[in-house]
């Protein structure tokens, strides 16, 4: 799924929708299997290819791991519902902030994720950020931004700073709060959140041990780096994403 500006047909349009909705769902359900939830609080959003910067949130107060298709909501970026039937479905307030920014500045992502789990708070918290003493966490060296606390994000103006603290990148550790992954397609962003939820969880383990880190040297992490980002990766994640499903079937 990628966004465009071409001109698609209406039944395009609703096609490309219902299969959104579909993936979008999917993905809630993955995250509650992999206990990346934090109750109600947390959302996943994906942009509606031939839409004007509208874009699927999950209505607030349905858990990830109950989620369907009809518990979308389709919102544009000033955070109000697009279907009449939907003008009632209450939205989280930070989740629009932080999800609008990067689907209004960032048209090459089809679908941002945010988590608060233990071990990505846990990264968040720490000064030196994520450390490059994983595979996981080599997927990440030099692309990965941070974005420093600034309360909860009810803020629109905040906006414009994490967009600014994203860049280029696809993942983002959000300072004191959790991280925060996007992907050209659904299937790549999944798979960007779960290497870096993996990446944190492997950084809180070794840390607990209490004895001296090894660390590869900056051209193997470069070297690293270069060979996760190629772009076959997304017929990997794509292969990925196809296998994991069957884990919720």
């Amino acid at each position: 799924m990628t966004n465009t500006n071409e001109t698609m047909s209406p039944e395009a349009i609703a096609e490309a929708e219902a299969r959104t909705r579909h993936d979008l769902a999917a993905l809630y359900r993955l995250i509650a299997h992999f206990r990346m939830t934090d109750l109600v609080d947390t959302h996943i959003s994906a942009r509606l290819p031939g839409t004007p910067d509208h874009f699927l949130i999950n209505r607030y107060g349905v858990l990830f791991h109950e989620m369907q298709p009809g518990d979308l909501v389709k919102i544009d970026p000033s955070g109000k519902a697009v279907n009449a039937s939907d003008a009632s479905e209450r939205v989280n307030a930070a989740g629009f902030t932080i999800h609008s920014a990067v689907h209004m500045a960032r048209h090459d992502l089809a679908c941002v994720i945010h988590t608060h789990t233990a071990d990505g708070i846990a990264v968040s918290c720490m000064e030196e950020g994520l450390l490059p003493i994983s595979q996981h966490a080599l997927k990440f060296y030099g692309h990965l931004g941070y974005h420093d606390y600034e309360g909860i994000a009810l803020d629109l103006d905040e906006r414009d700073r994490l967009v600014a603290s994203l860049g280029s990148h696809r993942a983002m550790i959000l300072r004191n709060h959790g991280l925060l992954a996007a992907g050209r397609t659904i299937a790549e962003a999944f798979m960007n959140i779960y290497f870096l939820e993996r990446a944190c969880q492997a950084q809180v383990k070794a840390l607990s041990g209490g004895r001296k880190l090894s660390l590869p040297s900056a051209a193997v992490c470069e070297r690293t780096a270069a060979q996760f980002n190629r772009e076959e990766g997304l017929a990997h994640a794509q292969m990925a994403w196809e296998s994991a499903l069957r884990l919720i079937d």
